[in-house]
């Protein structure tokens, strides 16, 4: 009987054993996928620049050295797609500059959720993402536009997360209650608000609102540069859609 007892409470102990070695694997695992999580939104944020710029280059030696089946294909549709993508270059350059009045300089000092930022909490991303489509249309490529949307969606959604993260460490609560009745991405009309008087950094605006005119500019090269490829100053060694 003392034999059965004893292997009946050796066995038990090898169970609970068992069991806590097994939610130690569990926690470190969850630990280091989000140790991973976090390294690579850390880098994804740190870099974030200097991606923008190498793809940026990327972007503009495809648009130069191809040729646009769209142009051939169907020659309204360019039309089209170069209007289109004007009319989102202009709202995006408008609402970055909106967004510039309310956030320059108050970033991490004030959890800003009036005007632009009572619509939605990443308006600036929105309004960024609207650029980065409508200079997409304005190349006359269905492709180009598509690897715009999809580098945006994988950059900028890591981004955001991060961002939102740090936001919740500084503002606590109070981020919590904004999180909770304003959209993340998509602006919602229903809720916009906006001071009669708001205090705006002039140096630190002024700095956004050259930022904010980034899409008007590129619309301008990449005509420029199409208009290279046509008279044939510029050789298209490939085409794209």
């Amino acid at each position: 009987m003392f034999s059965l007892d004893g292997n009946l409470k050796e066995v038990q102990e090898m169970k609970q054993t068992d069991e806590r070695n097994l939610d130690a694997d569990i926690t470190r695992d969850q630990k280091s996928q989000t140790e991973t999580r976090q390294g690579f939104a850390g880098f994804v944020t740190r870099w974030r620049t200097k991606l923008s710029q190498i793809l940026g280059v990327v972007f503009i030696l495809a648009l130069v050295f191809s040729e646009k089946r769209l142009e051939y294909a169907a020659p309204f549709s360019i039309c089209v797609m170069f209007a289109v993508g004007c009319a989102l270059v202009g709202i995006a350059t408008v609402g970055r500059l909106w967004c510039a009045q309310y956030i320059a300089g108050y970033k991490t000092e004030t959890l800003v959720t009036s005007g632009p930022y009572s619509l939605c909490r990443n308006p600036l991303y929105f309004f960024s993402l609207l650029g980065g489509l409508g200079v997409g249309l304005c190349t006359g490529s269905v492709t180009l536009t598509l690897v715009i949307a999809t580098v945006f969606a994988l950059i900028y959604s890591v981004t955001i997360g991060k961002e939102e993260r740090n936001l919740r460490n500084i503002f606590g609560g109070e981020y919590d209650k904004y999180a909770a009745r304003v959209p993340r991405f998509i602006p919602k009309p229903s809720l916009f608000a906006e001071p009669d008087e708001y205090a705006v950094k002039p140096r630190l605006f002024r700095r956004e609102a050259v930022d904010a005119m980034y899409f008007v500019w590129i619309v301008g090269l990449l005509e420029l540069l199409g208009s290279l490829v046509k008279l044939g100053i510029v050789p298209a060694y490939f085409s794209i859609y």
